[in-house]
């Protein structure tokens, strides 16, 4: 069956069996040519192949569901002069093209922020850059909200 008639969840990794995440481990090992074959991938992650062909096509780190996507962002910033701008050149680094930004009227010092992002042509995987985002002095919180076709 195609996968676009299923559902998807976005699940924490800590909570994986530890045959999907080594699946997935597999999978980018083949993905990025470090190895020539699936027995040697399985074979340097030590999973037998059978779990491999049962988990292959049913599990995906979060950076290829979002990838040619819209990814929503929610942001709590602390409101600080320059806080939007260095936060869009950080998405702007990325790779992804801002479609939409909604900013509340900071309140106590805190603005939230909601972005609309198109990651087609990101440069980075999308762990990359939540984790470039967190850094932020400026910021005290990002969601992802959801993603869409």
């Amino acid at each position: 069956m195609a996968n676009f008639d299923k559902k998807f969840y976005l699940v924490r990794e800590d909570i994986l069996p530890e045959a999907m995440k080594k699946t997935i481990e597999a999978k980018e090992m083949l993905e990025r040519g470090k190895v020539e074959s699936i027995g040697e991938a399985v074979q340097k992650v030590d999973l037998s192949r059978s779990a491999f062909y049962k988990y292959r096509d049913t599990v995906f780190p979060f950076s290829t569901i979002s990838k040619e996507r819209i990814v929503s962002l929610f942001f709590h910033l602390e409101d600080r002069s320059g806080t939007l701008s260095k936060l869009l050149s950080v998405v702007a680094d990325s790779g992804c093209n801002v479609l939409t930004i909604h900013q509340t009227i900071p309140l106590q010092g805190r603005a939230n922020v909601t972005l609309s992002l198109n990651t087609a042509h990101m440069t980075n995987e999308m762990d990359r850059l939540l984790s470039d985002l967190r850094k932020l002095e400026f910021v005290e919180k990002v969601e992802v909200l959801g993603t869409g076709a």
